[in-house]
């Protein structure tokens, strides 16, 4: 759920599958999900026939493989990604061509609260140590202050421009990644031109379905690792509403859960969520005593490790209730800090 089609499932002309997305692909394969027809993007053939699905192989090429009926799309300009990427153009039923210009996400506008909370998560990330970063304003900032680290890697549902800076400034490395090093590991990526003249034949970029990069049992397998995700609310036991916003579907759950797990069994590894203190303006706290009425909880409270806020850090791992009460007010708004004492006491 996304913001084109947010509308629809809150109207009830669309409705919302929760389940985490590396499961995405078994549901095809397994028949919870059937696909009757698949519409893809692809780049020209190569000299053996092989196309690459290019900026998003996520499930795309699991619903390539279930489909009973597959459409491309032979786009000139999709630029052509390594890894297990690639679509053998006899699987394909019908075939379009038609030449055009990828659509670009901009850059977000950063403020100085995402500034502020940019600069504490990237005070958690130590030399050495392989990333997965969400999109927005937060991860993009995280990015500003990573400029003097050392050796960094990527392991990431998606990457954006900032990635592409830090690599040619030789900050991200992947050297010291333990698993695929010299690699950057996403499914999707979303960006402008920059990033996908860069992607484009790129030996050091790997796009591979969901299935694997979102994995748990495959994020544990790179040392240091490190997540960074955004939420909507936290209560003051931990735990995190990432995807609605009481009753109503916000977005999906993407790969918060995903790579939370993954990191909780990595060696040295910090899960970090991130959001700015209030909502609304500045007149609703995101730090509350209860979720709201409705709300689901994405990522459980004893899943949780790192919340952060532009007040600072709070370390919720082997916290007693108390302790990650304490620790959550100290990095709420200081203007509800108050009330939030008052309901915890």
């Amino acid at each position: 759920v996304g913001a084109a089609t947010r509308q629809a499932v809150n109207d009830g002309r669309a409705d919302y599958t929760p389940c985490f997305f590396h499961e995405v692909p078994k549901l095809f394969k397994e028949g919870h999900l059937p696909v009757d027809v698949a519409i893809i993007t692809l780049t020209p053939p190569d000299e053996k026939g092989y196309c690459s699905l290019g900026t998003s192989v996520d499930y795309t090429k699991a619903a390539t493989e279930c489909a009973k009926l597959v459409i491309a799309q032979i786009n000139d300009q999709m630029p052509r990604t390594m890894g297990d990427s690639f679509v053998h153009i006899s699987k394909v039923n019908y075939i379009v061509e038609g030449s055009m210009a990828l659509p670009e996400l901009k850059p977000p506008k950063i403020t100085e609260i995402e500034r502020a909370i940019g600069e504490h998560c990237a005070s958690l990330v130590e030399d050495g140590s392989t990333l997965q970063l969400g999109i927005g304003a937060i991860p993009d900032a995280v990015l500003l202050f990573l400029k003097n680290k050392k050796d960094l890697g990527i392991h990431s549902e998606m990457i954006s421009d900032g990635v592409v800076e830090l690599y040619e400034a030789g900050v991200i490395t992947n050297k010291r990644k333990t698993l695929h090093p010299g690699k950057m590991i996403v499914t999707f990526l979303m960006g402008t031109k920059r990033l996908y003249d860069f992607i484009n034949n790129n030996q050091d970029v790997e796009l591979h379905p969901v299935s694997y990069v979102n994995d748990p049992t495959v994020v544990m397998k790179n040392y240091k690792m490190v997540s960074i995700n955004s939420c909507i609310q936290v209560d003051i036991t931990g735990q995190v509403v990432s995807e609605t916003v009481g009753y109503k579907q916000f977005s999906g759950v993407g790969g918060q859960v995903d790579f939370v797990r993954g990191v909780a069994m990595s060696l040295n590894g910090k899960s970090i969520i991130a959001m700015p203190s209030t909502a609304a303006k500045g007149t609703v706290s995101r730090i509350v005593p209860l979720i709201d009425e409705g709300a689901a909880v994405t990522t459980s409270r004893n899943d949780v490790q790192y919340i952060v806020t532009e007040y600072g850090i709070a370390d919720l791992k082997g916290k007693t209730l108390k302790q990650r009460g304490r620790a959550l007010i100290n990095i709420a708004h200081p203007d509800f800090r108050p009330q939030l004492v008052e309901q915890w006491e």
